[in-house]
């Protein structure tokens, strides 16, 4: 080292607290990470399900698989796994997150979710009330959103094996005529919007763990979403892409349609909607509202002409409140997620890494 270069690391700044390394990378065993909805999950999806498993519909990487059967129209199919810590938290429980959770997926194709079916892995020792809360809440959303409980499955595993109750849900819709959405359709001077508040499931889940350090009185977004996105459909024709950003957020979603459309997105920091109430618990504890967890809200990147009349249905309708152009859609830089800041900067939104909030839905 010369003179020079020992002055210059004499002149830095000692770290006396912990340093927060560059992510490892875990080949050989699953961390909480792989199911993030971030970059280690999508590396564990291509990595180790899709070369085995691959066809044309996995492999288009949407919210639900899209299939044509020999006879009668499109049918969107969708899967998920619910695992939330704890089974209830303000707005919500595991019950409702499961059925609103697969209708929506299935919605974000273009479909009418019309059958579910569900899959229960019990705790032993866990008690039947929970359970009948449970079963009554999924009940009400299966009501609310239009669709049936056709099948299910249960199984029991021994006590300390399943932290309570765990909920697998499938489901069914069929595409309406004439629509054509999935993530690869995002075109250059398309708008980006989005329906609602960000981060208010992720925050009230926390706050139901006693781990924001502070009273909050947030409540969960878990809604179905299949009646307003049917809305905006029977409205425009524009409309290219829908997603619902659960986990990961708003950011690792748009950074996965940037990336399957080959486009680049342009968001608008000062048009992004944070009620006041998570914006404070983000910034008590570090966290990027962008990355938090939703799930009763909706991104639609479509055409601007139709723009205005997209926003007027969406916010006539309950789950619209605070919805808003956040961003466009550009030609350049094809995959990438940029940020105008509010103090006229640019920078980029990446994928979420890691985990940032486990068990949230």
């Amino acid at each position: 080292m010369t003179d020079d270069q020992q002055a210059m690391t004499n002149n830095l700044p000692t770290m006396t607290g912990p340093v927060c390394p560059v992510p490892l990378k875990h080949s050989e065993k699953i961390v909480l990470g792989h199911g993030s909805g971030g970059k280690m999950m999508a590396d564990l999806i291509a990595k180790t399900f899709l070369p085995p498993l691959d066809n044309p519909v996995l492999r288009a990487g949407n919210d639900a698989g899209v299939v044509q059967p020999e006879l009668g129209p499109q049918l969107a199919i969708s899967t998920d796994c619910h695992v939330v810590s704890p089974l209830f938290f303000p707005g919500g429980d595991i019950g409702r997150l499961a059925i609103c959770g697969t209708v929506n997926d299935v919605a974000m194709m273009g479909a009418k979710p019309q059958y579910l079916t569900a899959g229960f892995i019990l705790e032993e020792g866990l008690d039947l009330a929970i359970l009948e809360r449970v079963v009554e809440s999924m009940k009400a959303a299966a009501e609310e959103a239009d669709v049936e409980v056709v099948a299910g499955d249960t199984k029991v595993v021994q006590k300390g094996l399943a932290d309570g109750l765990y909920i697998t849900t499938s489901g069914v819709g069929t595409i309406f005529p004439g629509v054509e959405i999935s993530g690869a359709g995002a075109k250059s001077g398309d708008v980006v919007i989005l329906s609602g508040y960000l981060g208010d499931h992720g925050i009230a889940v926390l706050g139901a763990r006693g781990e924001l350090g502070f009273e909050s009185d947030v409540q969960s977004d878990v809604a179905p979403l299949n009646h307003v996105i049917a809305a905006i459909l029977a409205t425009s024709e524009q409309v290219r892409v829908l997603r619902d950003p659960t986990r990961g957020g708003v950011a690792s979603t748009l950074n996965e349609i940037a990336q399957q459309s080959d486009v680049g997105i342009t968001l608008f920091e000062n048009a992004i909607p944070v009620r006041p109430a998570v914006a404070a618990a983000c910034e008590m504890l570090g966290f990027d509202p962008l990355y938090i967890a939703n799930e009763g809200k909706f991104i639609a990147i479509a055409g601007p002409t139709d723009a205005d009349k997209i926003l007027s249905v969406i916010r006539s309708h309950p789950y619209g409140e605070g919805t808003a152009i956040i961003g466009e859609v550009t030609a350049e830089p094809p995959g990438r997620v940029l940020m105008k800041t509010a103090i006229g900067g640019t920078r980029i939104v990446d994928v979420l890494a890691g985990e940032l909030l486990p068990r949230i839905c």
